[in-house]
């Protein structure tokens, strides 16, 4: 099974680690989101992959609420997972988007929703710098931003998106070691820029550490952590597992999730196509 970058590092989580250093400010806590009730169904349908439905139900709290960066996030999460699956995985991507009839309206909604959350977060920074939702929020856009591009569409560009979401990811993490999203996160970028690009490329792009990058999403699955974390870190466990091709080890890890999630496809495919103690 074929999973992209883009899906590994949008189902980033993270795990536990030290505590405050270099006698930095407290770290803020995280900001009050509105709609909790919507968000916790949207994150369910994301993790269902439900896409359509998921930035549906975000898309009101994105463009009106005035602390929407979280559904902006989610919003745009799952409107990049709908141009994923309508894309597929092509040979030519060029091609392949001039022949994707609903792509350009979904990338439309995706740069309204991402534009939308990361004016929010810059603006909330401004008074509150070391908030860390809002922090891990504008990395997190800037990185939906480069997944899409890089990977999805291969467009050469996005560069200043992927700094930005790095050197933040590295600014929350240097205040607060425990923040489990954006410990996976950052680990996802260890991984993929160790295992996916060029030796010079890696140098360019800050370096890698593949064996960090495993090492943290392991941690992370077996942390206690809020539900919707401890599922981004599983879903990112397991994608690492397969592409490892670790399949024991990526077996487990899906039948723990498909209990909390029996509608992914993606999960009941995996399972039914690779564990025999699985009738599907």
């Amino acid at each position: 099974m074929k999973i992209s970058v883009l899906a590994s590092l949008v189902l980033a989580a993270g795990a536990l680690h030290g505590g405050q250093t270099d006698g930095l400010p407290p770290v803020r806590p995280a900001a009050t989101l509105p709609e909790a009730g919507a968000l916790d169904d949207a994150q369910r349908l994301f993790y269902n992959a439900r896409y359509e439905a998921a930035a549906e139900m975000m898309r009101e709290p994105c463009s009106s609420d005035a602390n929407g960066m979280a559904a902006c996030e989610l919003r745009s999460a799952a409107l990049h997972f709908q141009i994923r699956r309508a894309l597929g995985d092509p040979a030519d991507k060029d091609k392949a988007w001039k022949g994707c009839v609903v792509c350009p309206d979904l990338l439309t909604a995706f740069q309204l929703a991402t534009g939308k959350g990361q004016a929010l977060a810059r603006a909330r920074l401004v008074a509150h710098p070391n908030e860390e939702a809002t922090l891990f929020l504008l990395s997190k856009l800037a990185l939906n931003h480069v997944w899409l591009q890089l990977g999805t569409l291969g467009h050469k560009t996005g560069w200043n998106e992927y700094w930005e979401a790095r050197k933040t990811l590295d600014r929350l993490l240097k205040q607060n070691p425990t923040h489990v999203r954006a410990r996976v996160a950052r680990a996802w970028i260890d991984y993929i820029v160790d295992t996916k690009m060029p030796r010079g490329t890696r140098w360019l792009l800050g370096g890698g550490n593949k064996k960090r990058g495993l090492l943290v999403v392991r941690e992370a699955a077996d942390a206690e952590a809020e539900f919707f974390a401890k599922a981004e870190a599983r879903f990112a466990l397991w994608d690492m597992q397969v592409r490892e091709k670790n399949l024991p080890g990526a077996i487990v890890t899906a039948r723990t999730l498909v209990r909390d999630f029996p509608e992914n496809a993606d999960l009941n495919r995996f399972l039914g196509t690779h564990d025999s103690s699985t009738s599907r």
